[in-house]
């Protein structure tokens, strides 16, 4: 059997070659010649020559080899009470059917499609039928802000939207309709038509003439076959927030795309076809579209919808409840859900209620996966806990532990080595790289492999400007971190977080880690204040266990220790201040730099991805009383 070592070394040796090999685990209509196009390069093309269709890849070609009876969806909706398994061939007839409604209005190859949906099978069916017929979709977390929807709905200039009338959320139902319907007077550009799944929690009134009952439109459509898209064809646009002005759409590219996930499932993931891989996140996140969407599907897997939250439906428990009821092989999650269910079961004893036998690997990304959540999982599993980094950018793991071809010893703190394809270097404050164990400015190599973005949305000088200026030759990662003698890459913070505290880099990541290590903290996160004699100062934000019983300003004063004791005097580490919770994007992201800027008492936007916007108020009062902010 093949090392990581040998995987790595053979693509380093021949890039054209490992791509060209990998590309031969899809369906080609047109196989591709060549792998990489740098006629026009920093903009490079991957299988630009190949002509192919991610539906026939993920869909329709297990049923054509016999496989149609195979589960390809499992529903789960723990917020409504409802389940649905769905098999490769009925998911072949639904999406080619809904893919039928559209190309009857209108919708064409290239054509673009904005997806606007809550966690149901629906969701997935309406990115197949976009991708099935050459469409381009743009899919929008379901409950997004007016505002935001219709800045995307004018920058992707869509034909259609896909929505449904209601997300649920627990205790609360959250009406789409009215949201959509205020994106759309609000955007300068109108969609042709909108499809609406009506869910009985709250059914939409539609705009006659303009919203279409999405069962009626699929109940009698016809059956469209899968269109010839260019490896180059977009399959997709996904919004990222920038940090100033518009979102960035990062553009996915057809064929590199399938070859890419295709690779990661079989060789980073370790599953394979007829096996059960729950990613635990949205498909309006980039995670969805790689690992709830398209890269079980691609390897023939079945793909798990969850519609409910890691904690409080009903309890912590409900993950444990899913491996043991759907026969799950591979967990993918956040960081922050799996902290989410240690704070509330800091013991781990509900997962001695559910038979967890048949999971082999839980994997983590999306944010830090400091060494005491992953040590916590590993004890109670019994597993191998996979941390691994990527970005929506790159659309798939940068660094890993691919379990498929060999599992690295972990090292805590760490998503192990760089995948195929990513040539990752540290770069130092004048773009040279860093002796290992250097904290420094994270860039890839150009070019960056299949699967990533080769451009943004109608904004190739944005794109240069925003990854390529700051390091010639390079990507920049916009992440802070070090590669040790071992070849291990190390995550340690957002550049912007790496703090300066009396002419010393700090990293907030690694406090972060000492803090998280106390064995009553179950959260926690730290930024730098403005402070007028070291420049920087670094603060720390603790959420306690549940039930822990111990004073909050004790376990303050022993985390202040801690710090001082693991860092040293120099990280001046003196404040540690205790709250109920942390702001966080939808996708478990803590908002680190509001935080810094509220500490400085300075002018901040809440980013329209903000889970709960109480919290910052809650944080401010905080600062506040701990002299931050403008406070005494």
């Amino acid at each position: 059997m093949p090392t990581y070592a040998d995987v790595y070394e053979s693509w380093r040796r021949d890039p054209e070659g490992f791509w060209l090999k990998a590309a031969e685990a899809i369906d080609w209509f047109e196989k591709p010649t060549k792998a990489l196009d740098a006629s026009k390069k920093p903009f490079y093309r991957w299988f630009a020559d190949g002509v192919a269709n991610t539906c026939w890849n993920a869909v329709d070609r297990h049923v054509a080899a016999g496989h149609g009876d195979r589960l390809a969806v499992i529903y789960d909706s723990p917020v409504t009470g409802r389940q649905a398994r769905i098999t490769y061939a009925e998911l072949q007839e639904r999406v080619a059917r809904l893919a039928g409604a559209l190309e009857a209005r209108g919708v064409t190859k290239g054509d673009r499609v904005i997806v606007y949906m809550p966690m149901i099978p629906e969701a997935l069916e309406a990115m197949l039928a976009c991708a099935r017929i050459g469409a381009v979709h743009s899919t929008v977390f379901g409950g997004f802000a007016a505002h935001e929807l219709a800045v995307r709905i004018d920058d992707a200039k869509p034909k259609a939207v896909l929505s449904a009338s209601c997300g649920i959320e627990p205790g609360r139902v959250v009406a789409y309709k009215p949201l959509l319907d205020g994106a759309i007077a609000e955007a300068t550009h109108k969609p042709d038509f909108c499809l609406v799944k009506q869910r009985p929690e709250k059914e939409a009134e539609l705009v006659e003439g303009r919203d279409v009952d999405w069962d009626a439109a699929v109940a009698d459509a016809p059956f469209a076959e899968c269109a010839a898209v260019g490896g180059d064809d977009p399959i997709y646009v996904l919004y990222t927030s920038g940090t100033t002005g518009a979102p960035k759409g990062v553009v996915r590219s057809s064929g590199g795309h399938m070859v890419a996930l295709r690779w990661t499932m079989e060789n980073l993931y370790g599953v394979k076809p007829g096996e059960v891989f729950w990613a635990a996140s949205d498909v309006g996140w980039v995670v969805g579209h790689s690992y709830i969407v398209y890269g079980p599907l691609l390897a023939g897997c079945t793909t798990v919808v969850f519609e409910g939250k890691p904690v409080g439906t009903p309890d912590a428990g409900v993950y444990w409840r899913m491996v043991q009821e759907h026969r799950i092989a591979a967990l993918f999650t956040a960081p922050t859900a799996l902290r989410a269910i240690k704070r509330d079961d800091p013991e781990g004893a509900l997962i001695r209620d559910y038979d967890v036998s048949s999971l082999r690997t839980l994997f983590l990304a999306g944010e830090r996966a400091d060494p005491d959540s992953i040590q916590w999982a590993q004890r109670a599993l019994g597993v191998p806990v996979i941390d691994h980094w990527w970005q929506t950018e790159t659309g798939w793991a940068i660094a890993g532990n691919p379990v498929g071809i060999e599992l690295l010893p972990v090292k805590l703190g760490s998503p192990t080595k760089p995948m195929p394809g990513y040539d990752v270097v540290i770069l130092d404050e004048a773009g040279q790289p860093a002796p290992p164990d250097t904290l420094g400015a994270i860039a890839i190599r150009l070019p960056l492999p299949p699967g990533t973005l080769p451009t943004l949305w109608n904004a190739e000088e944005r794109f240069r400007k925003s990854y390529l200026a700051t390091y010639p030759g390079f990507y920049e990662t916009g992440d802070a971190g070090m590669i040790d003698g071992d070849g291990y890459l190390y995550i340690m913070a957002r550049t912007d977080d790496v703090i300066n505290v009396a002419g010393h880099r700090l990293s907030t990541g690694a406090m972060e880690e000492v803090l998280a290590s106390h064995p009553d903290v179950a959260e926690c996160a730290v930024i730098g204040a403005a402070d007028p004699l070291k420049g920087q100062a670094p603060v720390g934000f603790l959420c306690l266990n549940k039930g822990c019983g111990r004073a909050p300003e004790e376990i303050a004063a022993e985390c202040v220790k801690l710090v001082r004791e693991r860092i040293g005097p120099v990280a001046a580490f003196k404040t540690a201040i205790v709250v109920e919770r942390l702001p966080k994007t939808r996708s478990g992201k803590i908002l680190r730099g509001a935080m810094a800027k509220m500490a400085d008492g300075a002018a901040f936007k809440a980013p329209a991805t903000i889970d709960d916007p109480a919290v910052l108020g809650e944080i401010e009062a905080a600062l506040k009383q701990a002299g931050f902010a403008g406070g005494a």
